[in-house]
Order: C-alpha cells, then sequence, then structure tokens
C-alpha cells in the first residue's frame, strides 16, 4: 500500500478515520473563484423547445439560472463540511447543442478556503431544475458531466481543465 504524502491526505478525514470539518482559521484571505458544469442530454426537438421557451411549464432556462445560483448559496446547508463563505457573484449559463445543453456555473468569493463545491452545486441544481421542466416532454433525459472546469486563488493556485 503507497504511503500518501501530506499534501495528498483527505483534510477532512482524521488519522483515526473521523470526519472533521477543516480548521481555516490561520489560511490567507484571496479572491477565488470555480467554475464547474453538468450535462443534460435530452432530445433536439426539447433542445429547440428550451431556447424557443416553448415548455408546459414556463421558461425553463431562467428558473434554472435562478435555481443554480440559489443553490451555491445554501452549500454549507447540503454539504455537511462545507464552510459557509461570502459568496460575492454566481453565474449559471446555459449553452445548447443539438442534444444536450451544457450548464456552467462559476462563483467568486473573497475568503480563506475555495468555492469548487458551490460552483459543482450551482451547476447540479440548475442541471435538476432544468430536468423537472423538460420531464413532461422527455422523462428519459439523462444528467451527467459534473466536473469542476477551472479554479484560481488560494494556496493550491491556479488550473484549468
Amino acid at each position: 500500500m503507497a504511503v500518501m504524502s501530506e499534501q495528498d491526505r483527505l483534510t477532512h478525514v482524521r488519522e483515526d478515520g473521523t470526519a472533521h470539518m477543516v480548521d481555516v482559521s490561520a489560511k490567507a484571505e484571496t479572491t477565488r473563484e470555480a467554475t464547474a458544469q453538468a450535462v443534460l442530454t435530452t432530445r433536439a426537438d426539447v433542445v429547440s423547445l428550451l431556447t424557443a421557451g416553448g415548455l408546459p411549464k414556463g421558461d425553463a432556462l431562467a428558473v434554472s439560472r435562478v435555481a443554480g445560483i440559489m443553490a451555491a448559496k445554501q452549500t454549507p446547508s447540503l454539504i455537511p463540511l462545507c464552510h459557509p463563505l461570502p459568496i460575492s457573484k454566481v453565474t449559471v449559463d446555459f449553452f445548447p447543442g443539438t442534444s444536450e445543453v451544457r450548464i456552467e456555473a462559476t462563483v467568486r468569493t473573497r475568503g480563506v478556503t475555495g468555492v469548487e463545491m458551490e460552483a459543482l452545486t450551482a451547476a447540479s441544481v440548475a442541471a435538476l431544475s432544468l430536468y423537472d421542466m423538460i420531464k413532461a416532454v422527455d422523462k428519459h433525459a439523462v444528467i451527467g458531466g459534473i466536473k469542476v472546469l477551472a479554479k484560481s486563488g488560494g494556496k493550491s493556485g491556479d488550473w484549468t481543465l
């Protein structure tokens, strides 16, 4: 079994295996940003309905955008060991393709820990809301491709997929 370096250790798990909230009180406050995505795969005619605003429940993209923004702000209530952060920016954008909609969420803060979980939560909940809005016309839509695309700020540095 390989031995993990200090950098590879899970920060939310103590040596005895119990979970705990990481102490971030000594960390420097910096501007931090993360972008995440989720992808809703559906039929081409449903994507057309989405972009034309022709769904029975109304403007699915507007509703899903607000759902994603609200979700980013609720992340510490949903993910047990996430720190509450003063979020200064959340954007949720939609990129329709032929038979899919890519959802991209970006979150920014000035704080002591990153906003990757907030960006992932925003993208995921926006996708769930979009699914809810289209399920009357496509019960077989699929949500996937959930991942962090980029992050900046903090000790671990910046990166982009």
